[in-house]
């Protein structure tokens, strides 16, 4: 791997000289200009983001860190903010947290160490306090992080009561909903709030299975079965797509007929589901509308630390009211 060393020999100038060009430091002529840029070309040169950074500049990094992309909802999420950012100029370090706090704090460490301009995350395993700490710009996507740190997230509430009232009024009474784990504050428990509103306002009882986001694939089959088997419901809103689509293998492995014996409602609506099962209705998030959103409130925090940002920003959704729900 060439070394700013070899650069400055091949262009035949000192290394200050290079560090200056890199830099965009100090009086440089254009012909000295020229021939560092052409020996970085010809060695294939990548230079140092952080070198940049000594000198009060920017690394043009953004550190993610999210669950983990294998979701497909943090994988559209992700590759759209990637994209956006990219367009700006900006590269990406990512990191997958997998609900492990040493783990998120260990790539908090690193984003640190590399001198991230700022950092998008979508976990919330650390405490309050270590977030508030962190010395970089921080914008929260639908967790609740701490007072110093915006929120971006889709209306949780409406998407909730959308999803619940879409229920009903396709005849469904005994609806449950199944949730992963509800923490304190979490914007996410919204879409619970709004289920159970709905139920509220239609004299119906309110049923809940909480599965938390890390439970193994295995045990969730086993208790989704459970549901199926011992409370025979009629319809099941599930907050996020992928278990709404496990129901609905179960309900067909087990001879249901769906919507006829049961209906079913999802949430995310990314582009990979809808795309191999359009059947499934769910409620779509603003994926692009979101990282765009979260873009700009970072981006106005790395140009200006004190500037005044609302506590949360709230997206609006919109329901796809596919073959689950209201059948061919």
């Amino acid at each position: 791997m060439a070394k700013l060393a070899d650069v400055a020999a091949l262009a035949g100038v000192s290394i200050t000289t290079v560090s200056r060009v890199i830099n965009d430091y100090g009086a440089i002529s254009t012909k000295t200009r020229n021939k560092v840029h052409a020996a970085m070309k010809t060695l294939n040169y990548q230079p140092n983001s952080l070198a940049r950074s000594l000198q009060g500049k920017r690394t043009k990094l953004i550190g993610l860190i999210f669950p983990g992309v294998s979701n497909p909802f943090f994988g559209d999420l992700v590759q759209s903010l990637e994209n956006q950012l990219f367009a700006q100029d900006y590269r990406v370090i990512l990191c997958n947290s997998a609900n492990n706090a040493a783990k998120e704090a260990a790539y908090v460490r690193m984003l640190l160490a590399n001198q991230v301009d700022g950092i998008i995350t979508g976990t919330h395993n650390l405490t309050i306090k270590e977030y508030e700490e962190i010395a970089a710009p921080v914008i929260s996507f639908d967790r609740h992080l701490g007072a110093t740190i915006p929120i971006v997230s889709s209306d949780n509430f409406e998407g909730g009561r959308l999803a619940t009232n879409a229920l009903v009024k396709a005849g469904a009474q005994a609806i449950w909903i199944v949730t992963g784990a509800n923490r304190p504050l979490s914007p996410t428990n919204e879409r619970l709030r709004g289920y159970r509103e709905v139920m509220t306002q239609n004299q119906l009882p309110t049923h809940l299975l909480e599965l938390p986001f890390s439970m193994a694939a295995p045990l969730k089959w086993a208790r989704l079965r459970q549901l199926l088997q011992e409370q025979r419901p009629e319809a099941v809103f599930a907050t996020d797509d992928l278990t709404a689509l496990m129901v609905e293998e179960i309900a067909r492995g087990m001879g249901l007929s769906i919507p006829g014996d049961l209906k079913i409602v999802g949430y995310d609506g990314t582009a990979a589901v809808r795309a191999t099962h359009p059947g499934l209705a769910t409620i779509v998030q603003p994926i692009p509308a979101l990282s765009k959103l979260m873009i700009e409130l970072l981006m106005s925090r790395i140009e200006d630390e004190a500037v005044k940002l609302d506590p949360q920003y709230i997206l609006p959704i919109e329901l796809h009211a596919g073959t689950t729900l209201l059948g061919d």
